[in-house]
């Protein structure tokens, strides 16, 4: 597979070479990953639809829109933003509620969406490209951008039959998710079918905003598997993850006990998200019982790193009490979206983990390999940890048995 990364790189210096001046470009017969973005910056319900597309075919366009391969195969920063730059966002104004009346341009973007497999289009653009370097917490971000004015789908759409069939149900946007997720389709597919306003109750269907389809992708599949894991037997030891990925460093601790989470981000100076000469850090935490609010110190982080979490405890059918540390580090120079910070965490939880006969031994082993590993001090960290203080605090059931 290392070949289709080389010649999608490849492909990409050709057609940059090509188009020296994108103002030349009006119209294009290209093809889609396929991809959608519905941006949130217009006042609501008005949001931005957009048609992801390459400016010239190729046959391994799904690499463009494909985070999950771009981590099993160590694609690098500059790699990632190579593929995205490279995408057209031919896009205009829709009210959100226009999903539900037939609406040419929208439903040119709802077969996109839907599509199991690239999908060929043509657009025409009324004025020429503009170049968005933007950066993004929640969502990847994307090159050239465009006023549409016209667009048809060429080729046809293949759907599957299970995403078909939720999408003509009288159900719940969140039951269809919890439906396909059980039937394997991932949350990349699904916050994308989420977004151009296919699930959900005839009455409610509407386009989603893609930073909102994402994390709300997110937090319905982490809700239905806390379903199954509040119900199993608690983990027997104190157990240790640890990994690197991108420039996102993790310590995963899991501690005997009822389900409880959380997640303390630290943005070092020069990374993404911090500009600043000092450290900066987030935290957010919820109990067995859940979150009533968003989490808004950590934002679409936190839904993202406790989805594959949920994942694992589910299929060893254990809970446990969780503690993550991330440390954004100044290798991480650009912000690619919360895809890095679920598959950073996918990628710690492979590796293995270490066992520990007692909290202390835990919390004492993660300071030292972490400093050794990733040379940063988590004294003060574990320090102010309300996971932690909470255990020292309470003692558990068995315990007094």
């Amino acid at each position: 597979m290392k070949d289709v990364k080389f010649e999608v790189i490849r492909k990409i210096a050709e057609v940059n070479f090509k188009y020296k001046d994108l103002g030349e470009i009006s119209r294009i017969d290209s093809i889609s990953p396929p991809s959608v973005f519905i941006g949130s910056k217009l006042k609501y319900p008005l949001v931005n639809v957009g048609i992801l597309s390459l400016l010239e075919k190729d046959e391994n366009a799904w690499v463009y829109d494909d985070e999950k391969y771009w981590a099993e195969h160590s694609f690098e920063i500059g790699e990632v933003l190579k593929l995205r730059n490279s995408l057209l966002n031919s896009r205009f104004q829709s009210k959100v509620q226009d999903s539900r009346l037939n609406k040419k341009f929208v439903e040119v973007a709802k077969e996109v969406a839907i599509g199991c497999r690239p999908v060929d289009v043509e657009i025409e653009l009324k004025n020429r490209m503009r170049f968005d370097r933007g950066k993004e917490k929640i969502f990847t971000p994307h090159g050239m951008r465009a006023p549409l004015k016209k667009a048809k789908v060429t080729s046809n759409v293949k759907v599957d039959k299970k995403v078909d069939r939720i999408m003509n149900d009288e159900v719940k946007a969140s039951e269809g998710i919890e439906y396909l997720y059980k039937n394997k389709f991932s949350e990349y597919v699904l916050n994308k079918i989420l977004s151009v306003g296919v699930l959900g109750l005839k009455k409610n269907k509407r386009l989603v905003p893609t930073r909102w389809s994402i994390t709300a992708t997110d937090d319905i599949i982490g809700k239905t598997l806390l379903k199954n894991v509040r119900d199993y037997k608690l983990i027997e030891d104190y157990e240790f993850f640890f990994g690197e990925f991108l420039g996102n460093q993790y310590l995963i601790l899991l501690f005997p006990g009822v389900w409880s989470y959380e997640l303390v981000e630290f943005y070092s100076p020069g990374s993404s998200w911090n500009p600043s000469n000092e450290m900066k850090a987030s935290v957010d935490y919820e109990s067995y019982s859940g979150r009533k609010s968003y989490a808004f110190a950590t934002a679409g982080g936190y839904y993202a790193t406790r989805l594959p979490i949920l994942e694992y405890l589910n299929k060893r059918k254990r809970q446990a009490g969780v503690l993550v540390l991330r440390i954004e580090t100044p290798s991480y120079w650009a912000g690619l979206g919360v895809w890095v910070v679920r598959e950073s965490v996918r990628k710690a939880l492979k590796k293995g983990r270490m066992k520990f006969a007692s909290r202390e031994e835990l919390v004492e082993g993660a300071k030292k390999i972490g400093k050794i590993k990733f040379d940063f001090d988590y004294e003060d960290i574990f320090r102010r940890s309300k996971l932690l203080r909470e255990g020292k605090e309470q003692k558990r059931l068995v315990e007094w048995v």
